[in-house]
């Protein structure tokens, strides 16, 4: 008994865990269909200079070009963008949504 108890044990644990694979390898492929949307989309939304650029932004800081791109593909599926976007005019959506920095002044005693 012990034994058929023990294969069973390991018929529904080896169930669980190709289950949870399954699981997984469909949220990988959701992501890259989204991933794959939201670069079409851009595509669609921005001339090659300004996709460029958000790029480059991407590679230094990808949470902020991942709002920002969602905010332009949001922006798009609204209508409120009418005609591609520039290089130009992303720079100035840029300075818009980019926090104030800091300054900071340091004083030597002495």
């Amino acid at each position: 008994m012990a034994e058929d108890e023990l294969a069973e044990i390991r018929r529904r644990k080896m169930a669980e865990m190709q289950q949870h694979a399954a699981m997984q390898q469909q949220d990988m492929e959701r992501q890259q269909q989204y991933e794959a949307q939201m670069q079409m989309a851009l595509m669609q939304i921005l001339e090659p200079e300004a996709r460029e650029r958000l790029n480059t932004i991407k590679l230094t800081k990808p949470d902020f070009a991942r709002a920002v791109e969602q905010q332009l593909v949001m922006l798009a599926q609204s209508g409120r963008i009418k005609n591609k976007i520039s290089d130009d005019q992303l720079k100035v959506i840029l300075q818009q949504v980019t926090p104030a920095k800091r300054e900071f002044n340091i004083r030597r005693k002495g």
